[in-house]
């Protein structure tokens, strides 16, 4: 096949597959506990052997990075056993997870002798009862940082940090998990709350921007700005006093569709070209329906080349403050 790009000259780079759509949290800005969540049947997830299937395919397409996600990954049975299979592909030459952390303790080296090689933990506060507040639980803070330092001592070739800044909720903790992950040589990426789904009750007036995150952190810090690797999400900056950068994700006030290379793999095996789709493209058909490898690889490659969606951007120059009123997919479905 020729190279494959889409309406906007953008390559298929990077897939991202989310192994569960349940997670032990409920975090207001993913999974809000006063929803109401019916989850998927087992028969409908997507069996290891058919994830490892579709990650060959689409290596065979262009696709060199691959992140598991959820809903909580570390939630699914033997999550080793996937990391394993899927490390074994010669073209994926980076294998990354995005996890809560809660488990972490207790899967961080099976999962990094199993060949995973990053790994990011969401951490949007160190306060026990913000964080409390925060995932919807009755969970330990100190569990989640416990799970960041035994990931350290496991040896993953790099230990990221994910924080959600939201305006009125936790903007007031920047400085402290900014000294946080610069305490442990963590690199840390701020977030800009996302109108991802329909149920987080996002509003403009809620989000900490960019530019306000640097504001704070040019009080206390002094860094550089490095700018944002093509392909990549993160703003990145580099502090002047240490060898330690941190980032921000920016997805609000500085989109970044334009070279946009991810696609996303459901659990339940519906296909997803952005974020803030709609709906998905159920690969899952023709992968239980009998289809070659060749055939699949075909669908996929129509579905890449057809792609057109710029959201984020459509968004921003919008910029009503308000989020489009279409139905859009909940990120527990499709992973961040």
């Amino acid at each position: 096949m020729r190279s494959l790009r889409d309406k906007l000259g953008r390559p298929l780079r990077s897939l991202r597959v989310s192994v569960t759509d349940r997670c032990n949290f409920r975090c207001f800005y993913c999974m809000p506990g006063d929803g109401e969540f019916t989850f998927l049947p087992r028969k409908e997830l997507l069996s290891y052997e058919e994830i490892v299937r579709l990650v060959r395919i689409f290596a065979s397409l262009g696709v060199e990075k691959v992140r598991i996600t959820g809903g909580e990954p570390l939630l699914r049975k033997e999550l080793d056993k996937l990391i394993e299979s899927i490390s074994s592909i010669p073209a994926i030459r980076d294998l990354a997870l995005t996890t809560n952390g809660y488990k972490l303790p207790e899967m961080a080296y099976r999962l990094r002798e199993a060949g995973l090689k990053r790994i990011t933990v969401s951490l949007n506060t160190l306060r026990g009862d913000r964080f409390r507040a925060i995932s919807g639980s009755g969970f330990d803070v100190d569990r989640v940082i416990e799970g960041i330092e035994i990931a350290l001592k496991a040896g993953f070739e790099e230990v990221k940090l994910n924080a959600v800044i939201v305006r009125g909720v936790n903007e007031d903790e920047i400085i402290d998990l900014a000294k946080f992950a610069r305490e442990k040589g963590i690199y840390l990426r701020f977030i800009e709350f996302m109108d991802v789904g329909t149920l987080n009750r996002w509003d403009l007036q809620s989000v900490f921007s960019a530019d306000e995150i640097l504001e704070v952190m040019k009080k206390e810090f002094e860094f550089l700005s490095e700018g944002r690797a093509k392909g990549e999400t993160s703003l990145n900056f580099r502090y002047t006093d240490m060898d330690l950068g941190f980032g921000i994700i920016a997805s609000i006030t500085r989109p970044f569709c334009g070279d946009c290379s991810r696609i996303r793999l459901s659990a339940d095996g519906h296909l997803y070209t952005c974020l803030f789709s709609s709906s998905g493209f159920n690969i899952k058909r023709y992968v239980r329906g009998g289809c070659s490898d060749g055939r699949i690889a075909r669908i996929i490659y129509k579905l890449w080349a057809g792609r057109e969606d710029r959201y984020s951007e459509v968004r921003f120059e919008k910029l009503s403050g308000e989020s489009p009123s279409f139905s859009k997919v909940e990120m527990f479905r499709i992973g961040g």
